[in-house]
């Protein structure tokens, strides 16, 4: 596996690489290009609702010339601290942070002078160039902002939202976990929930568009494959940095002391029950002609120091999988990645108001309730069932999908902009 970039290159490359590039982490590189992806999607189907006619600009009216005011120094300036004292605080502590960079982000430690030192810069910057447009005097500005224009502010909005639900929703999920370390819980980089996610970015989206005077149901067809395919991306992020959200115990593989992962025999078969006890597992090996990795892995490397030391290895990330396990983050990835290819290609193909979003739930629910089937997680006690949260949730999406597709009639009536 490579949990940051400086794994991943000298696996590329073959050679040493500079310790600063552990503190870019596979996982987050690959959550920035879910993002990245699901904005180009999102824009490319609300420019097509605009040519439709169903979304249409608001006119904002913008003073330009003024000259700089004490509340925009002082909101630059502490930016400008903000920035200065985090990444002055990288400097000679680099090996304490690499390992954790998001709870390094949201913790209080830092360089006060670096800090001070980027509060000068960034505030003057902004000094300098209000001064460059500063006119004798301030003219009125009207302009036709659509949608697509707000994706910035949109992937902002689904960015903290979404990484908020998928913490708390990740808290409920692992609540033994939680109540032992709440702090570390909530700041550390993984552990997170998408289903969680997609309902707390989808409240930010509700009040977000009415703010801006966009209709929400517009906007959830026009996200829908994007969040798709940001999912998918998301996945490979999971499998390539090994963050632990992997599926049961496959033990018809284990892995010698080297980390390097070989059929089991029937000598094997102690290890394998001790290695498994008390967790979920089964024996089952590679289909003809299929390749071994689809059935098992085991992690080598994996960020979240899972599994048995590998013999000889040093550095933070030594661990690997004693048994394999199913590797569900590779399911979900490909599965997600085609269905956001699908939807794609009906998109143009559906004549009425959320039919688009309506499918989507019930797509992702059914992807999300298949391959828990195989995945390890908290259970209910609900007497005569036992589901999981992500069970539970992906039934209440199929159902709500399904009641969209079913009982959703467009509405004629002018829409009000919620002030």
């Amino acid at each position: 596996m490579y949990p940051d970039f400086q794994y991943l290159l000298q696996s590329l490359f073959g050679t040493p690489m500079p310790e600063w590039l552990s503190i870019f982490k596979t996982f987050g590189f690959f959550v920035a290009m879910s993002f990245i992806g699901a904005a180009w999607a999102t824009s490319q189907e609300l420019k097509r609702k605009e040519q439709q006619g169903l979304l249409h600009p608001e006119i904002q009216t913008f003073i330009i010339g003024k000259p700089v005011t004490s509340t925009e120094l002082i909101t630059s300036a502490i930016i400008g601290f903000l920035l200065g004292f985090k990444i002055g605080g990288l400097f000679g502590h680099l090996a304490e942070v690499s390992p954790d960079p998001m709870g390094y982000l949201l913790s209080a430690r830092g360089n006060i002078i670096a800090g001070i030192i980027g509060a000068v810069i960034v505030g003057y910057s902004k000094y300098h160039e209000k001064k460059k447009e500063q006119l004798p005097e301030p003219q009125v500005k009207k302009v036709a902002v659509y949608p697509h224009d707000l994706m910035t502010e949109v992937v902002v909005v689904a960015a903290v939202g979404g990484l908020a639900g998928a913490k708390l929703f990740n808290a409920f999920e692992t609540w033994d976990d939680f109540i032992k370390d709440p702090i570390h819980s909530l700041t550390s980089s993984s552990g997170l929930t998408f289903l969680g996610g997609l309902i707390m970015a989808t409240i930010c989206f509700y009040f977000y568009t009415r703010k801006n005077g966009i209709p929400f149901r517009h906007m959830c067809d026009a996200a829908a494959p994007g969040i798709m395919l940001a999912y998918g991306i998301g996945r490979l992020g999971c499998q390539f940095s090994g963050d632990g959200d992997w599926g049961i115990y496959n033990t018809a593989y284990v892995s010698d002391a080297f980390g390097t992962l070989r059929a089991a025999t029937p000598a094997d078969n102690d290890f394998a029950m001790r290695m498994t006890s008390g967790a979920p597992h089964t024996a089952f090996p590679a289909s003809a002609g299929l390749p071994r990795w689809l059935f098992g892995m085991n992690y080598p490397h994996n960020v979240g120091h899972e599994g048995m030391p590998i013999h000889g290895c040093t550095g933070e990330y030594c661990n690997v999988l004693p048994v394999s396990v199913f590797p569900t983050p590779v399911y979900e990835a490909i599965a997600c990645i085609l269905l956001f290819f699908l939807l794609w290609a009906l998109r143009k193909k559906f004549t009425r108001t959320l039919q688009m979003f309506g499918t989507y739930l019930i797509l992702v629910g059914v992807e999300r309730f298949l391959v828990e089937l195989i995945r390890v997680n908290y259970k209910y006690d609900w007497g005569f069932i036992h589901p999981t949260q992500a069970e539970i949730l992906s039934v209440v999406l199929v159902i709500a999908g399904g009641g969209l597709l079913l009982f959703y009639k467009d509405k004629n009536e002018p829409f009000t902009k919620l002030e």
